[in-house]
């Protein structure tokens, strides 16, 4: 009995400093690819604490190299957008101005009922109120309500609403995503034009940079601290945001 007291108590030291080290996300927060992980590190660690036949170190080198492979992962997402939208796939517009994007939920594997209770969860109760609903990679359902939908309204303190805005990443890590520069119908020269602004010499010295359609432009620079927010004037966003 005190053996299996003791290995208990290793393997969940063990355990314990492996999922710390992994991260502090919350299980409804994570990756598919660190989910998978989380579950089979909890599964290799009931085997040693139960099984006194097992060796105890065979149940310590599958976590550990579990705790690797989600190391490597990482490090790999970090460098590389194409193996991080791999991974975990990309963030998918599922409601927009026109309504539910149902080739979206197709992809997604959703239902409408699937759909209505994550709009409800965020407490909203109609797809009129919303402007954009966006799933993020980790399933989480994230909402962009109309402006007169909005928690404070405007139009009962008496200002006027002005229309929702859908921002669009245009660099992420200091890497440009040729993609969404054309949907947002942006080049090159716009660009440097607010690299000079922040004091940036190439695309790799910005961490994020991302404008919405009317023209709102946010900049976080890699090594500062001080993220910088501009209005381009005259921005009408692309031809199919």
């Amino acid at each position: 009995m005190s053996i299996m007291l003791i290995r208990s108590v290793i393997i969940y030291i063990i355990t314990f400093i492996i999922i710390r080290l992994m991260g502090k996300r919350q299980v409804g927060e994570m990756q598919p690819f660190e989910f998978v992980i989380t579950l089979i590190i909890a599964d290799l660690a009931c085997i040693p604490m139960a099984e006194l036949a097992v060796p105890l170190i065979h149940g310590i080198v599958p976590i550990l190299a579990l705790f690797l492979l989600h190391f490597f992962i990482c490090f790999l997402s970090r460098k590389s957008m194409l193996f991080r939208y791999a991974i975990t796939g990309r963030p998918a517009i599922v409601i927009n101005p026109n309504g539910i994007d149902y080739k979206e939920l197709r992809k997604l594997n959703m239902t409408i009922d699937d759909l209505m209770e994550s709009i409800r969860g965020c407490e909203y109760f109609s797809v009129d109120e919303i402007a954009y609903a966006i799933i993020e990679t980790n399933g989480k359902l994230c909402v962009i309500p109309k402006a007169g939908n909005q928690p404070v309204l405007r139009e009962d303190i008496g200002v006027k609403a002005e229309p929702s805005a859908m921002p669009v990443n245009l660099i992420m890590d200091g890497k440009v995503l040729k993609e969404n520069l054309q949907l947002a119908n942006i080049d090159d020269k716009f660009l440097n034009k607010y690299y000079k602004k922040v004091n940036a010499a190439t695309a790799k010295q910005i961490l994020l940079f991302t404008i919405d359609n009317n023209g709102k432009i946010f900049i976080q620079p890699k090594k500062k601290n001080k993220y910088f927010v501009f209005e381009e004037s005259g921005y009408k966003g692309g031809k199919n945001w």
